[in-house]
């Protein structure tokens, strides 16, 4: 062990990270190119914008090493047990109330148009921004600029939200591209929707004639809802339930299928794995095992579960959207009964 001066000494030379000091600039490789394929590829949609203006907003995206680092170590890495309790404190469950009960007309109107419970849109905004209270600290710009030219496992997705962020510019997008904030992916807004989403499930819900998924509520939710119902949400229909495998049965190939419901509740149930709540026989299902903080527990999940993965592909994400949900929906009070009119 160093004497204890000794290691002062040394921690007080070591090099100093601070967390705000200001990104390196870095020429990102192959943006020219990027710029002249771009403008190539949107001269008749978007025929101002010339490569020239892509290249020099692409001067001024900063590359972040924190970026990298936050997308090989994301919150879906944990187990459940861990993952849960990062979105279902009482705090959280209490602000959705709270939310929900804010926007209770404008939700009930989504909700009839869309098919989408309004409490599940709540908690998707819960979960992804804390209700429009954290909307992410990076700009868009710099996150996609530093995913599309410096992280290639997933540099071609990148490259076409990149190129989606410059398609966004116009009359009814209130922003320009340079000012955006949200996540270390690009993401952005309450809902935290990615460039391509915005294009193709945004919606003005306000009828103000913008598309504003950071300050407008009513643009946020709306586009939520439209999104989960572009996706194929089923109005009505189960989310998940919890389910019982016998003892000892080795259900990991089960498992192993994935989100996209391949099996019916009878054929499990046929099996032994069965459902804390009765469902129609040939209702399709797929059978999900998490590490909760009691053991490993089983649910049997359904198509709007698939759903919400099209949000976000990670079981624990749908599972946390759906039991903050529940949660929140439980704590609503109900809707004063409305005065008989004075005859």
């Amino acid at each position: 062990m160093l004497p204890t001066l000794l290691l002062a000494a040394l921690l007080a030379a070591a090099p100093k990270h601070h967390a705000h000091a200001s990104p390196r600039p870095v020429e990102h490789p192959g943006a020219k190119a990027f710029a002249r394929e771009l403008a190539r590829e949107a001269a008749v949609t978007h025929p101002g914008l010339s490569a020239k203006h892509i290249e020099q907003a692409l001067a001024k995206a900063r590359y972040q090493q924190s970026i990298i680092d936050a997308i090989t170590r994301p919150a879906e890495s944990k187990p459940w047990k861990d993952y849960r309790p990062l979105f279902l404190g009482q705090a959280r469950i209490d602000q959705g109330i709270a939310f929900y009960e804010a926007e209770r007309a404008s939700l009930m109107a989504l909700s009839e148009r869309h098919g989408v419970p309004p409490e599940i849109v709540v908690a998707i905004v819960g979960v992804e921004t804390q209700y429009g209270k954290n909307l992410g600290k990076y700009k868009a710009l710099d996150a996609l600029a530093t995913l599309a030219f410096h992280y290639p496992p997933r540099e071609e997705f990148f490259r076409g939200e990149l190129k989606q962020l410059f398609l966004l510019e116009g009359p009814a997008f209130p922003y320009k591209i340079e000012e955006l904030q949200g996540s270390y992916a690009g993401a952005m807004g309450m809902g935290q929707f990615m460039p391509s989403s915005i294009a193709r499930h945004a919606v003005d819900g306000d009828g103000d004639g913008r598309l504003d998924l950071w300050r407008s509520r009513d643009d946020a939710l709306a586009s939520v809802a439209n999104y989960l119902e572009n996706y194929g949400w089923e109005r009505g229909a189960p989310i998940a339930d919890p389910a019982s495998v016998p003892e000892g049965m080795d259900v990991a190939a089960l498992e192993a299928q994935g989100l996209e419901p391949r099996y019916t509740v009878g054929a499990l149930a046929a099996v032994g794995v069965t459902a804390a709540v009765a469902r129609a026989p040939e209702m399709p299902v797929s059978l999900l095992g998490l590490d909760g903080a009691s053991g490993r527990e089983h649910w049997l999940t359904y198509r709007n579960f698939y759903v919400l993965s099209r949000y976000n592909r990670s079981p624990l994400y749908c599972m946390a959207v759906h039991q903050l949900a529940l949660a929140i929906a439980a704590g609503v009070p109900p809707k004063p009964a409305q005065a008989p009119a004075t005859p």
